[in-house]
């Protein structure tokens, strides 16, 4: 049974209409197949997908990201790899279901693959606590990845997650921990990282993997510090704010890479990943290829001073550097008379002048 949108519901009339005239016994009066009908509507249904999937706001694009049926990365791992093994555990407390990660091959090479699984199903989404992440999924993956790194193996990770899982015993087992020494082991790798947004790339829960030479997304996805309905209540305290909070966050692909975010989108199938899993394959499949060969003969150095200087320039191309080579520093250009400021009271000829200046605008303060 397909699953259709708010704003899909024409496309749901057409397609129920053609189910019926594939079936004509099924209608009083009718015993054969009228195919000129079911082509107009099909083609009817093309032309309205490609309108409304065209002009998707925001929200929009939110509920496509969070589709039931978009392709999850279990299914991403089992079509695009190769050998794929599963290792489990983080050799501290346990196993993390929403996280499956191991090695595989790609094109006949060797890589370490991790996704974000929120599961198909009402028991499998229970299972894999709906791609959210606790403590030991952080510190599995924290293993792999230096063992990737140890072996010289890249790394693909598929980001789809609403955040890290935020109940008592994550918090207890140190979520915020683990969430920054996965960042903190993603910036020190030496091998090629990638990260590709399939569907939510949900606050700390994502950017703890996604923080990779090359962050991608696919079309309809989202990639956010918060989900617009908590952004729409701390801010309006109103969670039916959730376009104008939408708008707000620039959470689209489009505008992610307009601010330099993320460095490629993958092209989605009209109305959404769903409707053609095999051209997603495909696309994700050429992206992959790409990069990895884009970063083949690249030294370690040359992989960690990349991802440095790609999380460095963004958010600079103004207000920090007037040169955008210079990345070795994050301290604001001084000015002339802040340096003479800071010059006057670091001198320690003018100590005491400084104190004395220091002690008359507490007495100013104090007295009037």
């Amino acid at each position: 049974m397909k699953n259709y949108l708010n704003f899909e519901t024409d496309i749901k009339n057409l397609e129920v209409e053609i189910e019926k005239l594939k079936d004509p016994y099924n209608q009083d009066g009718l015993s054969e197949v009228d195919t000129k009908k079911i082509s107009e509507s099909q083609q009817e249904i093309d032309t309205r997908l490609k309108e409304i999937y065209s002009n998707l706001d925001p929200w929009q694009t939110t509920l496509v990201a969070r589709h039931e049926d978009r392709p999850k990365a279990k299914f991403f791992i089992d079509n695009l790899f190769e050998d794929f093994i599963p290792l489990s555990g983080d050799r501290f407390y346990g196993e993390d279901k929403s996280v499956l990660a191991g090695f595989a091959k790609f094109n006949e090479k060797s890589v370490l693959v991790i996704g974000q699984e929120k599961g198909d199903s009402l028991e499998t989404r229970i299972k894999r606590n709906f791609g959210m992440m606790r403590p030991e999924g952080y510190r599995k993956t924290i293993r792999l990845m230096k063992l990737a790194n140890k072996f010289n193996i890249p790394i693909i990770s598929f980001i789809d997650t609403p955040g890290a899982y935020p109940g008592v015993g994550a918090e207890e087992r140190g979520q915020a921990e683990a969430i920054a020494k996965s960042i903190e082991c993603c910036m020190s790798l030496s091998v090629p990282t990638f990260a590709i947004v399939i569907g939510e790339g949900g606050s700390g829960g994502a950017i703890a993997l996604a923080s990779s030479n090359k962050v991608i997304m696919l079309e309809n996805a989202i990639y956010s510090v918060i989900s617009p309905e908590g952004c729409a209540t701390i801010l309006w305290r109103d969670p039916k704010k959730t376009l104008d909070a939408a708008k707000a966050m620039k959470l689209s692909s489009k505008d992610l890479l307009e601010l330099k975010v993320i460095d490629e989108i993958i092209p989605e199938p009209v109305g959404g990943a769903h409707r053609d899993r095999d051209l997603i394959l495909d696309n994700v499949r050429k992206s992959i290829e790409s990069n990895l060969n884009e970063f083949f003969n690249m030294s370690g150095d040359e992989v960690l001073n990349h991802r440095k200087n790609k999380f460095l320039t963004i958010g600079r191309s103004k207000g920090f550097v007037s040169q955008l080579d210079d990345l070795g520093s994050l301290s604001v250009k001084k000015n002339k008379i802040y340096a003479f400021v800071e010059n006057f009271f670091k001198s320690k000829m003018n100590l005491g002048i400084s104190f004395g200046i220091m002690v008359l605008l507490g007495y100013l303060i104090f007295f009037l």
